[in-house]
């Protein structure tokens, strides 16, 4: 189950960057009757959305991205680039460094930022990356 959260809509197309927010899991120990931390990220993410107005950018909340030891875990994909699975970031402080971020990696034709460019959170907290689809085959 998937839910877009209210912001400007995006335009269609290549230059779209979807940030997937696990909405499911919480922080080891943590109140389960607490905001879990990807909610609480995702409306960060989309409060800063909708105070840029980037329409390049969509926010989602997915049920499950199945990280559950690391807490507040974000996909980060788009059309023909890379698809990054981060994790252990900060719901409270980590939306705009996030946004700034998902700037960059629509801004490369592949999705692939310079691991120096990255902002260091972003260099710590990659769990995985996926080859866009479909792969290409080596001729």
């Amino acid at each position: 189950m998937s839910e877009t959260l209210a912001m400007p809509r995006p335009a269609t197309g290549a230059d779209i960057v979807r940030i997937l927010v696990c909405a499911t899991c919480r922080a080891a120990g943590g109140d389960p009757d607490a905001p879990r931390p990807g909610a609480r990220l995702a409306a960060e993410l989309a409060a800063g959305l909708v105070r840029d107005g980037d329409p390049r950018i969509s926010v989602e909340t997915v049920e499950c991205l199945s990280v559950c030891k690391r807490p507040c875990t974000v996909a980060l994909s788009g059309e023909g680039r890379w698809t990054y699975i981060y994790g252990d970031l900060d719901a409270e402080t980590g939306a705009q460094t996030l946004l700034d971020f998902a700037r960059q990696y629509g801004a490369t034709p592949d999705g692939v930022v310079p691991w120096r460019e990255r902002p260091e959170i972003i260099r710590k907290s990659v769990i995985a990356r996926l080859p866009p689809f479909p792969i290409a085959r080596p001729t």
